[in-house]
């Protein structure tokens, strides 16, 4: 689970400061204030973990079919001053043992990342890993040599891989380093992301039996993890047609096939008990957007960190609100830490009732409002205390309600004078 993240010259962030990052965080705040810039850099990280094998760079920005699209360097780094140097931490906990030499058991790890640019390219990229009181860092010295130092060894040389690990180097220490760069990369294979703009629904789907990490950063997989959900899961047979019901969007749903090979299917829904069955194309579009973010919360491995933006785009109030409890029961019943970006006035009031109910405490809670102020993007965390409230409300931090209500009494009284 991470802990805490901080970046600095990223995108529209001059500094993050330290954010504490609890089992259920979210972002909040105006179009282009910077919520999904914090979101990216994790998915740079990831899908710089997950390029395969024989790709030799050191951080991936992506293209157009990656989790995101950062163009170079000149692109994401802040205020496109290319002497600044790119920086990212993150913290979080693990379960498995470390199984280094002369450090006491611990169950957290910090990582930190500071990328120079030259020429427009990724140049003299450094490193290094907390463990406790000990730090295991890579960087160049001033003869452009990459030299490592840990557990009181200083100045061997080491060749980098990647941004975050190391090799061609003596036995003794890439076996120090080994564990960290697992513990890494196990922590991004564990993240799953779904974006803003879920697929359009389709009038048939293709299934050949593949398994999928995830529903896609579209939803384009979700049927994939529904069939795959059914041989492995008995959460997805039980919860997903639950939560349907639920947010009061259909009654039932079922994969029917329409060819003897049972490869090819239609994606059938029934409205209300005893109703006729429709395609998903058939019924609102909300039912399509939601569906992924039931599959996916229910689809992954207990443990796993899920990025959602926006889950409750196309959805009308009372299901934003059920929303929330979707997410609660989740991060409390499977583990899951999920990391969300929303613009959603009722998300945030139902968490904030469930915390004054004690269904969710407001430790396994952390909020964020995010704002841009001349190019720069600030952000300030919302204090929620034991009860749900929040004591910093933001001004007009979903608009200017009681404003619009004076004005329109204000209107009223004057359309019925003039009538007089």
């Amino acid at each position: 689970m991470i802990t805490e993240l901080s970046a600095q010259n990223f995108k529209s962030w001059k500094n993050t400061g330290k954010l504490q990052i609890a089992p259920l965080t979210g972002f909040f705040g105006a179009n282009s204030s910077g919520k999904t810039s914090l979101l990216q850099t994790l998915l740079m990280l990831k899908q710089t973990v997950e390029r395969p094998p024989n790709w030799n760079g050191v951080v991936d920005f992506g293209d157009d079919s990656s989790l995101v699209n950062l163009g170079n360097f000149d692109d994401l780094i802040h205020g496109h001053r290319r002497d600044d140097p790119l920086q990212i931490s993150i913290s979080w906990k693990f379960s498995e043992k470390l199984n280094l030499p002369d450090v006491d058991e611990v169950d957290t790890l910090s990582f930190d990342l500071s990328i120079n640019n030259v020429e427009n390219s990724v140049s003299e990229p450094s490193f290094s890993y907390q463990v406790g009181e000990q730090r295991f860092g890579i960087g160049r010295d001033n003869q452009g040599i990459y030299r490592v130092s840990a557990l009181g060894v200083q100045n061997l040389n080491a060749t980098l891989f990647r941004c975050y690990a190391i090799r061609n180097s003596y036995p003794h220490i890439l076996q120090l380093f080994s564990p960290l760069q697992t513990h890494f990369e196990n922590l991004f294979h564990s993240i799953r992301y779904l974006g803003p703009l879920r697929e359009y629904p389709r009038r048939h789907y293709a299934w050949q039996g593949k398994h999928s990490p995830g529903v896609g950063q579209h939803g384009e997989d979700m049927v994939t993890a529904l069939f795959s959900g059914r041989i492995q899961l008995r959460a997805i047979e039980e919860q997903i047609p639950k939560w349907l019901q639920r947010l009061d969007l259909i009654d039932s749903y079922r994969l029917n096939p329409i060819s003897s090979t049972e490869k090819d299917y239609e994606f059938l829904v029934r409205k209300y008990e005893g109703g006729p069955e429709v395609r998903l194309t058939d019924v609102g579009f909300g039912v399509s957007q939601v569906l992924p973010v039931l599959v996916l919360c229910y689809y992954v491995p207990e443990g796993s960190i899920l990025i959602l933006e926006q889950p409750e785009a196309h959805l009308y109030p009372k299901v934003q609100s059920e929303l929330a409890d979707l997410l609660i029961e989740v991060v409390k019943n499977r583990q899951l830490q999920i990391i969300l970006e929303s613009h959603s006035e009722h998300l945030i009031l139902r968490l904030m009732r469930r915390i004054a109910e004690e269904q969710i405490s407001a430790d396994d809670t952390a909020f964020y409002f995010c704002e841009m102020n001349k190019g720069v993007s600030e952000i300030e965390r919302l204090n929620v205390d034991d009860y749900g409230n929040i004591t910093n409300w933001p001004q007009n931090f979903f608009g200017d309600q009681m404003g619009d209500l004076a004005a329109k009494t204000k209107a009223e009284m004057k359309r019925k004078k003039a009538s007089k």
